[in-house]
């Protein structure tokens, strides 16, 4: 475990603002977060393969993540102008996808990737037609009914960074001892 974090810090390359290791069992799954996404607050349901309804329903979810020992969690932090910065914060959600990729190649073949906001591997989702990239196709945090909240309380990591910053969480799904 300690080889697969080293490697995901040292790709990383100091861009990520903080991370801890979480047993996955401790994760809260919740239909809260999934009747968030059933009221289509983002705009994204039924409309990405790896938005709701098309991942699954709460128990596969859960089935399909508690199969898993242990849960990096990391997050980045970024700067903008004030609450109302929608590009500012847009162009974050880029820089931390970015910080995604970097990892990926140095993860263990069965991890599983969980990201920030909606899939953005395409500019506009094949649905319903078959995905385009399902080995670069990841979902969000919450597509997968995980509250975000509690887990930045398990991790023991900030949810909120201050004034005029934006935290993004990402969850890394793995097996390793």
């Amino acid at each position: 475990m300690r080889t697969t974090i080293d490697k995901i810090l040292q790709a990383a390359n100091g861009r990520i603002h903080q991370w801890a290791v979480v047993e996955v069992k401790d994760i809260e799954f919740s239909e809260e977060v999934v009747a968030a996404c059933r009221a289509n607050y983002c705009g994204n349901y039924n409309k990405s393969w790896m938005c709701p309804p098309h991942v699954g329903t709460l128990e596969e979810l859960k089935s399909r993540y508690t199969a898993y020992r242990y849960a990096f969690v990391f997050t980045t932090r970024h700067e903008v102008e004030d609450s109302f910065d929608i590009e500012g914060m847009f162009a974050a959600r880029l820089v931390h996808d970015e910080v995604e990729d970097l990892i990926r190649p140095c993860l263990p073949e069965n991890a599983r990737v969980l990201g920030a906001g909606g899939c953005n591997v395409c500019k506009k989702c094949a649905y319903p037609e078959p995905c385009r990239f399902p080995e670069k196709a990841k979902s969000s945090v919450e597509a997968c009914g995980i509250n975000v909240v509690s887990l930045a309380k398990t991790a023991k990591i900030n949810y909120t960074n201050g004034e005029n910053t934006v935290t993004y969480f990402s969850v890394v799904f793995l097996n390793c001892k």
